[in-house]
């Protein structure tokens, strides 16, 4: 009579083992993959041995505490059941127990960035079984700002940026007010440092609530500055905190390290000016402003502080809003023009140099027109919005073999976020060649958790992001601007519906008189497909919000023509524009 095997033994003989049994569905899906793979394995049917069977089945509840087959162990390494095997084979790491090459590491995932892509993906992946890190450290600006978990948009981006956007805008409202029946005193004043202090006391518990989601997702948080350490190891990492210094190992790394604002190289730039780093936290009031830049960081902090009643500059190099339709740039900029911010255009700085000390001080700013005018002034404060550059100087990517784009410093990923390196990945500002917004992020995280631990095979889908650009005047927008849609498809291809409107809150006080304006960017070839989605008015976001999704569902105009629009609404201006641009009709003034 042969000797009764025992679990130990069994797993001793074989490479690969399944206890299986015969009628299960979930362990005829492991073998499936395992015959699919060509292992070689020795299948157990505890179900059909009858006592041994039974003995077996017994022994293996003691050894790995699992009730349920099917249950299996690869080198004598306990894998676990269908979905613990499945979920290896979807991330590699089946493939590297079965050829050999298997290695234990610290960590399944480390996230090298805590802003709200990082934080996402990480949690994803901590939901789906995956021991995770986020590694995150904010390097203190030239002036020593620095910031809690939650990375630029929760600390340094949308939500400071909105908020101070809100309290502009409340302004408006008061000097609106006398008109709608309420008596204001004439004298309102604005709190600067007491309006920081709200947003910053807000932000803090926005940083705490990261912390203790992360801790209840079991996500282990790193206070601490990660740096790929080995090149001759790339699944190493060095991490630096104020106290000490040490190495952790994971199987796959994400990068979403995300961006910091650029300096001009120009004397005096860094020891003197401030960037969208520091406006939010910024203890005094910042006085006469002159801001440095074109885009929508420079026109969203110029409108918020002009509409504060502050005395603000821009300077522009060449256009603004580089990359939005072109119109609605111009528009955006007359109108701030008109409500008081001066524009100094076709200008560069060419130093800042400090004239008079305080808080905040004034500094006298030189610059250069296009013909080589030498210009200057003297402002309070200088504010740099002239771009961002990638976090990726110091991490050792390059040292590992990532590549990266050379003109930015971000990650070169394919369609799957994937880098050079097979367990490197990245997401957010970092990625290159995507739009750098936090919903972007966000949702680029989560899929790529799922696609790496859960079986998923959805790519984030880039095209048709909506945002909003929150100057005084918001502006909306989804698709393609006018010039890009006429670049691609040709101007006899391109048909523009437009008009101008009234919100009804501006009419009582006369304000912004029939300023905002709405267009829709069409194909005459695909039944008039809208392409390109523009609203220049209050609450553009809200507005946007909602009609991007018929670009993704590819509407045409008529749709829009069939749509009964919400009234009184600004939105409902959509459902009604007739007047063409090609056309040459004018445009009909309508209100509410």
């Amino acid at each position: 009579m042969p000797p009764i095997r025992t679990v130990d033994s069994i797993i001793a003989e074989n490479k690969v083992v399944v206890f299986s049994k015969s009628f299960c569905p979930f362990c005829k899906k492991v073998k499936a993959l395992f015959d699919e793979l060509k292992v070689i394995y020795e299948c157990l049917e505890l179900d059909l041995m009858g006592d041994e069977g039974h003995i077996l089945h017994q022994d293996l509840i003691k050894k790995t505490g699992q009730t349920s087959v099917p249950n299996i162990f690869i080198n004598g390494k306990h894998i676990g059941g269908c979905d613990k095997t499945l979920a290896l084979h979807a991330d590699g790491t089946l493939q590297t127990m079965l050829d050999g090459t298997y290695r234990e590491y610290d960590y399944d995932l480390v996230v090298l960035g805590g802003g709200s892509g990082g934080l996402a993906a990480s949690k994803e992946a901590a939901s789906l079984g995956k021991k995770v890190a986020v590694c995150d450290f904010v390097t203190p600006s030239p002036i020593g700002t620095t910031w809690g978990l939650g990375g630029t948009c929760v600390n340094v981006g949308c939500i400071p940026k909105k908020l101070m956007h809100t309290a502009s805008l409340i302004g408006e409202t008061l000097k609106d007010a006398p008109c709608f029946g309420w008596e204001v005193p004439e004298n309102v004043k604005h709190d600067w440092a007491r309006m920081v202090d709200e947003i910053q006391t807000y932000i803090k518990s926005l940083n705490f609530g990261y912390r203790k989601t992360l801790r209840e997702n079991s996500v282990t948080y790193i206070n601490a500055y990660a740096q790929f350490c080995d090149p001759s190891d790339p699944h190493k990492l060095k991490v630096t905190s104020k106290s000490k210094s040490y190495e952790i190992t994971a199987r796959k790394f994400l990068i979403a390290v995300g961006g910091r604002p650029k300096y001009p190289d120009i004397p005096g730039a860094k020891e003197f000016g401030i960037t969208s780093d520091d406006i939010f936290s910024l203890p005094y009031c910042p006085g006469k402003t002159l801001i440095v830049g074109g885009s929508y960081i420079a026109l969203e902090c110029a409108g918020f502080l002009a509409g504060l009643g502050l005395d603000v500059t821009v300077m522009v190099r060449s256009i603004l809003l580089r990359g939005f339709d072109q119109q609605m740039a111009k528009m955006i900029g007359d109108h701030m023009n008109k409500h008081g911010v001066k524009f100094l255009s076709e200008c560069v700085p060419t130093s800042v140099e400090r004239i008079e000390e305080g808080t905040p001080g004034l500094l006298r700013v030189s610059g250069k027109l296009k013909d080589g005018e030498v210009v200057s002034g003297n402002y309070n404060t200088v504010l740099f919005a002239v771009g961002r550059e990638a976090c990726t100087k110091n991490i050792g990517l390059a040292e590992i073999g990532v590549i990266l784009n050379t003109d930015n410093g971000k990650v070169i990923c394919d369609d799957e976020e994937k880098s050079s390196l097979d367990h490197v990945y990245a997401i957010g500002d970092v990625l290159d060649g995507r739009l750098e917004l936090t919903p972007v992020a966000v949702e680029a995280g989560r899929n790529l958790a799922q696609r790496l631990y859960g079986g998923s095979t959805v790519r984030t889908d880039y095209s048709n992001v909506p945002t909003t650009v929150f100057t005084p005047l918001e502006y909306g927008c989804v698709g393609m601007s006018e010039d890009a849609a006429v670049a691609l498809y040709g101007v006899d291809d391109i048909e523009v519906y437009h008009a101008h409107f009234q919100p009804l809150e501006f009419e009582l006080s006369k304000r912004d008189n029939f300023i905002s304006y709405a267009k829709l960017v069409c194909v005459k070839s695909e039944m008039e497909r809208v392409v390109g989605f523009h609203v220049l008015g209050p609450n553009a976001g809200e507005i946007t919000q909602g009609y991007a999704l018929t670009l993704k569902l590819k509407a045409t105009k008529s749709d829009f023509n069939r749509l009964i629009g919400i009234h009184p609404t600004c939105a409902e201006v959509f459902t009604t524009m007739n007047i063409s641009k090609s056309s040459g009709a004018a445009l009909q003034k309508t209100a509410c």
